[in-house]
């Protein structure tokens, strides 16, 4: 499990930049997930060999200045609540103003650990301005330049040595399968049918699952934990309408699964909330299951209504659109089997190992057939191609010029491979390597 860091503060003074600077320098060689940027305010980083998760808070503000007091407060004791450390950003342009001093009454009554981060710094007056930010009572400052790095070396050394030493879980050899979603969709009474006890107390006030609780499942032949979303007590404060909130939650428990059940309400649809957390899912390489849940209350259904809504939702998630895609109603215990039958197989598929001869022998000829285009008059060789030995579906294609294999080709290839061996459900990397 990596350490949760949540970056906060008020508006503009560059919590995007500087999480953009930190993600990317990462992303680009780790990440690089075919066109998805889509949610620009979780992602994974590193430093000093010590791996993080970073949220900006940033991202999930919305509304005009007054709006924003009250959202910023939500939102940094959330991050309290929730993250390990705090990255607060302050901005030296325009100096101390009443929402730092807010934020900064906030922080510190916390015991975790907070670094103050003076943004703009890019020049020696500047770095005498940042003096007055003592006034916060946060003790030591960084000075930074998000925007063009500097600084950022010694605030990252600091962050990675207070990280609190990650306790591994006891590893146990069952699947843990992680119940997620938007607030209200369904996901404890989707528990409570599989488990056939209310041990869960479900109520119609979105937010009622106040920590994370591991169910252990054994019936009908199936053995497993079920995660469901996690999370410390809420603040009764915090309105369930954060976005911001329930992608925090489900990080942890996305983070600490080998399948995420992604439970959404057929009423509302696939909207930007769910998509962030099928993102979040996908780039954490864990098996996915889409369960549409309170299927029974959809009126006027026709023949194809199943088709239209299947195909709305692939379209969201392209490219990968590989996932299986369940119509289930907890309600009436329609198809709950059916849902846990099919996370099940994801997760062998999430673990499967193709033998490297087979692998070869199918897609060799294919690729035989359909080389990669010429790039600047120079011809790729794929001449051999294998399983990593990691966790979830990683393969490398070894070739004389790896460099010029573009990004639809390593799509095409993609595709090959999911038509030939099943990997439905699972996210799939896939590397150019020098042979």
């Amino acid at each position: 499990m990596s350490a949760i860091v949540a970056v906060v503060g008020r508006p503009n003074v560059g919590k995007s930049t500087f999480f953009n600077r930190l993600i990317q320098r990462r992303e680009a060689i780790v990440d690089a997930v075919s066109g998805v940027t889509r949610d620009r305010h979780y992602g994974k980083s590193d430093w000093n060999g010590r791996e993080f998760s970073l949220i900006d808070t940033g991202g999930y503000v919305v509304g005009s200045d007054d709006v924003f007091e009250a959202e910023i407060d939500k939102q940094v004791e959330l991050a309290i609540d929730e993250a390990d450390a705090i990255i607060f950003m302050v901005d030296v342009e325009s100096g101390v103003t009443g929402m730092d001093e807010d934020v900064a009454n906030l922080l510190r009554r916390v015991n975790k650990p907070v670094l103050l981060a003076v943004n703009k710094v890019d020049n020696a007056k500047r770095a005498e301005d940042a003096v007055e930010f003592y006034s916060l009572g946060l003790g030591e400052y960084y000075t930074i330049a998000s925007i063009n790095g500097s600084g950022t070396g010694e605030l990252l050394d600091e962050l990675v040595r207070v990280l609190p030493e990650h306790v591994e879980e006891e590893e146990s050899d069952l699947p843990r399968f992680a119940v997620v979603g938007r607030p209200n969709a369904g996901k404890s009474s989707f528990i409570n049918a599989l488990i056939g006890e209310d041990r869960y107390i479900v109520t119609d006030i979105a937010g009622t699952t106040r920590d994370s609780i591991d169910t252990k499942y054994n019936r009908f032949g199936f053995e497993f934990n079920l995660v469901d979303t996690a999370g410390i007590r809420r603040k009764a404060k915090v309105k369930e309408d954060l976005e911001f909130y329930s992608v925090m939650r489900s990080v942890r428990a996305i983070e600490n699964s080998d399948v995420c059940l992604l439970v959404l309400d057929a009423s509302r649809g696939f909207d930007g909330q769910v998509e962030n957390i099928f993102w979040l899912a996908q780039r954490n390489h864990k098996g996915i299951v889409i369960l549409v849940n309170k299927w029974d209350l959809v009126e006027n259904k026709e023949t194809n209504t199943i088709k239209h809504y299947t195909d709305k939702i692939k379209k969201a998630i392209e490219p990968f659109t590989d996932v299986p895609i369940i119509f289930i109603s907890v309600l009436n215990k329609q198809r709950i089997f059916k849902a846990i039958e099919t996370a099940v197989e994801v997760y062998k598929n999430r673990s499967a190992k193709v033998p490297t001869r087979k692998f070869n022998d199918v897609m060799l000829p294919i690729i035989e057939q359909n080389s990669p285009p010429a790039y600047k008059g120079k011809y790729v060789k794929i001449k051999f191609c294998t399983q990593l030995p990691t966790p979830y579906p990683q393969f490398a294609f070894f070739c004389n010029l790896p460099q010029y294999v573009r990004e639809p080709y390593k799509r095409f290839l993609e595709n090959k491979l999911r038509e030939n061996f099943n990997f439905n459900g699972v996210p799939i990397s896939i590397f150019m390597r020098k042979k």
